[in-house]
């Protein structure tokens, strides 16, 4: 069993590190939706360049089958 001085110190450290989340909490910046949040995050990483490429391929490539009536 933790003797008095133990706990005491123990729950010093916990009293601690829970006003320091508070802390970061109320100090993080607010969003008013997810998107804002992360736009920009990964936009220099090439495979991301890559992925928004294909899907601006697909997307065109919808478009052209609507406008030709054709399926690929």
């Amino acid at each position: 069993m933790l003797d008095e001085a133990n706990f005491e110190q123990r729950l010093a450290i916990l009293e601690q590190t829970v006003a320091d989340i508070k802390h970061q909490v109320i100090d993080a910046p607010t969003y008013s939706n997810w998107l804002e949040k992360i736009i920009g995050s990964i936009s220099d990483e090439s495979a991301f360049l890559e992925a928004l490429e294909y899907g601006r391929s697909l997307h065109h490539a919808d478009i052209l089958t609507e406008e030709t009536g054709e399926q690929l």
